[in-house]
């Protein structure tokens, strides 16, 4: 067999591979997920109460340490919800709540210093709470989110460079689902955190990713039982 036959058997050889591993991936996978898009377009949005979905987010602060590295820490419960107005990002508003005691260093001792009364004293102020105010465009789909941030009962506006990724309905729950990335500074100081200063720094970088999900239409409550949709902060994989 001639170099010339080697090389077209090997290339129909692989051409069946590919066939066969689309094929696998088409037959297993909704045809949905595979062309799923999502559109930047604030209009295209439906106006309305969209709730931070329980598994898709992430906050995590970091911090300098002794200037060898930026030292992260993250939050595993928190909760949301995104009023979406019609006039976009521009008049929409949120307000976040952070269970302080969730803070998660990936050091059990560090852990517990953090969550210590001369850090985020977490017995006291279990709660960190960030309230948007207003919010100043930059561009298309993105711009500065302004806001009043708490911890440890003080209260500072932060700013907030935010982008808007995207919406569309999720192809597996088919919920109306928004994504957001967003990032900014604020010194620890000024909320009484100086512990610790100057081996670990002032500024602490604040990063977020979010998915905000529309609730599905549900049936009413029964008289006298409360809504905890949005307290309930539930961690249960799907």
């Amino acid at each position: 067999m001639n170099m010339h036959a080697v090389h077209a058997v090997l290339a129909r050889a692989l051409w069946i591979v590919v066939v066969a591993v689309v094929a696998m991936v088409v037959a297993c996978t909704p045809l949905q997920v595979v062309t799923h898009t999502v559109s930047q377009s604030e209009t295209r949005v439906p106006p309305g109460q969209y709730e931070l979905d329980p598994h898709h987010w992430s906050i995590t602060f970091d911090v300098d340490h002794f200037k060898y590295s930026r030292f992260t820490m993250r939050f595993d419960r928190t909760t949301a919800q995104l009023d979406w107005s019609e006039g976009g990002l521009n008049r929409s508003s949120i307000a976040t709540t952070i269970d302080a005691a969730s803070v998660d260093t990936n050091v059990p001792l560090l852990d517990k210093l953090v969550k210590g009364a001369d850090m985020f004293d977490v017995a006291r102020y279990p709660q960190i709470r960030f309230v948007s105010t207003r919010f100043e465009r930059t561009g298309d789909a993105r711009g500065t989110l302004i806001g009043d941030l708490t911890i440890r009962g003080t209260t500072q506006p932060v700013t907030l460079d935010v982008t808007f990724n995207g919406f569309a309905p999720d192809p597996l729950t088919k919920q109306d689902t928004l994504g957001f990335s967003a990032e900014g500074h604020f010194s620890r100081g000024s909320f009484g955190l100086s512990t610790w200063f100057p081996a670990v720094g002032d500024d602490v970088h604040v990063r977020i990713q979010a998915e905000f999900v529309r609730p599905l239409a549900g049936p009413k409550r029964a008289a006298g039982v409360p809504d905890v949709s949005f307290n309930s902060g539930s961690n249960a994989p799907v």
